[in-house]
């Protein structure tokens, strides 16, 4: 059991038959009245955030999420097919489950399979991953100095806004989280 008063980020709870994760949480002790904790927190299937103020002695159920390691092998139409590195053992996972940054994933890439009482709800790709860019317009010399952005398409088909001096066959390195370029790879 965990109370309000434990909250901190990170922190999954079950409430009314949901698993949640707390986003964002204050204490707050107004100068009259009996202090609260103010929450924001997410509902880790749905993905709806939602904000609430509880009391410090309001008790809840811990939720333990299992994160494990799976290599993605291949999809086939609305299925895609995880292996577990340990055992062998392959999982179709539905398409629905997949979060946006899945776009990102390549065959053989390692990521995390999310479930709660051996329910799959989602997968966590690597927060930063490497991909060569199959496709943009080329790069024009003295285009290094502005700060403005193509649009360029990466091995896996995501689109990908790149500067100007990017051009076809280069490594980039990607922020999953935001899809967002960080950097050339280093090779």
């Amino acid at each position: 059991m965990i109370t309000a008063g434990d909250f901190r980020n990170g922190v999954t709870f079950e409430m009314d038959g949901n698993v949640l994760q707390v986003v964002e949480f204050q204490h707050v002790k107004p100068g009259k009245g009996a202090a609260f904790v103010r929450t924001k927190y997410k509902n880790v299937i749905t993905g709806a955030v939602v904000e609430r103020s509880f009391n410090p002695t309001d008790k809840f159920e811990n939720a333990y999420i299992e994160r494990r390691d799976m290599q993605y092998l291949y999809n086939d139409g609305d299925l895609y097919y995880f292996m577990d590195t340990e055992t062998y053992e392959q999982m179709p996972i539905n398409a629905d489950k997949l979060s946006d940054g899945f776009k990102f994933v390549t065959e053989n890439m390692i990521v995390k399979v999310l479930s709660y009482k051996g329910n799959v709800f989602g997968i966590e790709p690597p927060l930063f991953v490497v991909l060569t860019i199959t496709e943009t317009e080329p790069g024009v010399k003295g285009d290094t100095a502005t700060n403005v952005t193509k649009a360029a398409t990466v091995e896996t088909g995501a689109v990908v806004r790149v500067p100007l001096f990017i051009n076809e066959g280069e490594k980039i390195r990607i922020d999953t989280r935001t899809g967002e370029y960080l950097e050339r790879a280093k090779e």
